[in-house]
């Protein structure tokens, strides 16, 4: 990377030299506040190349250097391209320590914090986001000190989360965690507390609308469902409060998730359809194929299959428009388990069939391998059926459902991840965008 200025200025007299450091700062800050105002109006990749421009002219003001490597960050941590960011964050932190720039240091850990959970290296995050935490209280800022007790909540939130994914046993379903996993989530909900507490006694309320969120996703995940319930009344309420439709939506989301687990099917399914109709007023048909999936789900669990056959059709209505190949595979399962629910098991086999060509097509063993078993097993169903000997209920016991149907009926629930898993153990299938159950993230989402 340039250095602050380039060699040749050194050679001219002392007033000429001046002036041309003059120019230099005058160009290099131009460069970084054009870069700073394309960032803004969110063009990142545009104000990157300012603010490299505006680092390879150099600056005698290591204050204002360290302010850009800081942007520069950002923006690369924006555009995705994280070992950027954190290249950018760790000069920035090296900067901030040789002048003495203990604020900048505060900033900068938080920076890189925030980077390194990210890339999964979480261990190295908590140390960045605790030194942040500690410089923060040592200069009296309470603002910095609650972003800090936030940002280690995420971090461990997140560690909980992957290590939940590495469990042996994947296919837990929320509060069935090891305990490794629970004392990450606990330690997760006790940072978000002592946020909650700190953002309370500082009047921010768009902060306090973070962290109830938050709480009831980390509770959620430790299957503590009426404690998830509580948190995410309270983010929705502040979600209304400042006109936040697409936080309102999460809130909706997450309370008919934590209903599911309730038993309180009947009450989730309302929370799902406030989520489909904000998703549409929101134009996010991904979110809307979402809702319309768990709502086919919960009318599952009700016994209602003629009400989940319809939001199943729609999802896959959606998703077939979205080329959302993996989901519509599942909503063809969905809708498969839905006609053999209602004993219909001719339409119940084209899509069991249609589930087994997407599976072929997409390369999903788990899901080729199911629809297999279920298509044989309709295809004996019906030929016991045009038999003289027909019975008239068709035998469907050799039928595989999403999950065995136990627990809560083998149908797909979330756990606040990108993956869903059943009450019967499907198992550690990836989901496609429009068939999960949608968990906000818990971090900048909640």
């Amino acid at each position: 990377m340039a250095g602050p200025a380039p060699s040749a200025a050194d050679e001219l007299p002392g007033p000429a030299a001046r002036r041309l450091y003059s120019r230099m700062e005058a160009s290099c800050l131009e460069l970084a506040l054009e870069g700073e105002r394309l960032c803004k109006a969110g063009d990142f990749k545009a104000g990157v190349a300012f603010f490299e421009a505006a680092v390879q002219v150099g600056t005698e003001d290591l204050k204002t250097l360290s302010a850009i490597y800081s942007q520069l960050g950002n923006a690369y941590f924006y555009l995705k391209e994280h070992g950027r960011a954190l290249e950018y964050h760790k000069h920035d932190l090296l900067l901030a320590r040789t002048i003495g720039d203990r604020m900048g240091e505060a900033k900068a850990s938080g920076n890189l914090g925030n980077t390194l959970k990210v890339l999964g290296r979480f261990d190295e995050a908590a140390v960045c986001c605790q030194r942040h935490l500690s410089i923060a209280q040592e200069q009296g800022d309470k603002v910095g000190e609650a972003r800090a007790l936030y940002n280690i909540g995420n971090v461990y939130h997140a560690k909980g989360k992957q290590l939940s994914w590495n469990a042996a046993n994947a296919t837990q379903d929320p509060g069935h965690l090891p305990p490794d996993v629970r004392e990450t989530l606990c330690k997760a909900s006790e940072f978000y507390e002592r946020n909650l507490s700190l953002v309370k006694e500082l009047g921010d309320r768009a902060a306090q609308g973070r962290a109830y969120g938050n709480l009831g996703n980390t509770h959620y995940l430790l299957g503590n469902f009426t404690e998830a319930t509580t948190f995410h009344k309270e983010r929705l309420a502040i979600a209304k409060e400042f006109g936040d439709k697409a936080a309102e939506r999460r809130a909706y989301s997450n309370l008919g998730n934590a209903h599911v687990f309730l038993g309180r099917f009947d009450v989730a399914a309302e929370y799902y359809k406030k989520t489909l109709q904000l998703s549409r007023q929101l134009r996010d048909q991904a979110v809307e194929a979402q809702a319309c999936y768990s709502l086919g789900n919960t009318y599952t669990l009700l016994q209602d299959y003629e009400r989940a056959a319809e939001y199943h059709l729609r999802h896959l209505l959606i998703a077939q428009e979205l080329a959302d190949r993996l989901g519509e595979g599942r909503a063809c399962w969905s809708l498969g388990n839905a006609y053999v629910s209602m004993g219909r098991p001719a339409q119940a086999l084209t899509f069991a069939k249609k589930h087994l060509q997407i599976s072929q097509e997409i390369g999903d063993r788990h899901g080729e391998l199911t629809a297999r078993m279920n298509v044989a097993q309709l295809q004996l169903v019906l030929g016991r059926l045009t038999s003289p000997a027909a019975s008239e209920k068709p035998d469907l016991a050799g039928y595989e459902a999403q999950g065995e149907f136990q627990g809560c009926g083998g149908v797909l629930f979330p756990t606040g991840t990108d993956r869903i898993r059943s009450c019967g153990g499907v198992g550690r299938q990836k989901m496609a965008p429009t068939s999960q159950f949608f968990l906000a993230s818990g971090t900048a989402q909640a």
